[in-house]
């Protein structure tokens, strides 16, 4: 007789974005696969088309491969690698442009966990209400604030 464990119950999230590369992002992959195939040409066309090609492939791998996620799923709030059960957490503050960098400027704590990508400028600051973790807040970037902010109170409910 076989035993299987449950497995863990898992529902979809209540928010969920991936933080992919803006225009200006994109458009730096693409002009490296550029000067990469130019510079390679006098040397051998058929090379440079080759690795031009590899060059623009891998940097787009790259592009989405660090995009991280931002999600609020099984109760937990999920940004890049980390994660943090909803229950530890305070109440969230939409932040705009102006408001995320107020929150890393002079006075900010450095222990403040955060994901951040520069080319989205909104985000949430959630304090940390558990007193045994070092970590006083988390400061995410999203595209949807509002609604990651409102993920987080449903998920709290």
């Amino acid at each position: 007789m076989s035993t299987t464990s449950p497995s863990p119950r898992t529902t979809s999230p209540l928010h969920r974005e991936r933080l992919w590369p803006g225009p200006l992002g994109w458009s730096l992959v693409l002009g490296f696969a550029v000067l990469v195939t130019i510079s390679l040409h006098p040397v051998r066309p058929a090379v440079a088309y080759v690795v031009g090609a590899a060059s623009l492939a891998a940097g787009a791998a790259v592009a989405v491969r660090t995009a991280a996620v931002v999600e609020v799923r099984d109760g937990e709030l999920r940004a890049g690698p980390a994660h943090i059960p909803v229950a530890l957490l305070g109440p969230a503050r939409v932040l705009d442009k102006d408001g995320v960098r107020a929150a890393l400027g002079p006075g900010s704590d450095a222990r403040t966990f955060a994901v951040l990508r520069a080319w989205v400028p909104g985000a949430v600051h959630v304090e940390v209400a558990d007193q045994a973790d070092p970590t006083p807040a988390w400061l995410v970037s999203s595209r949807r604030p509002e609604a990651l902010r409102s993920a987080l109170e449903a998920a709290r409910d």
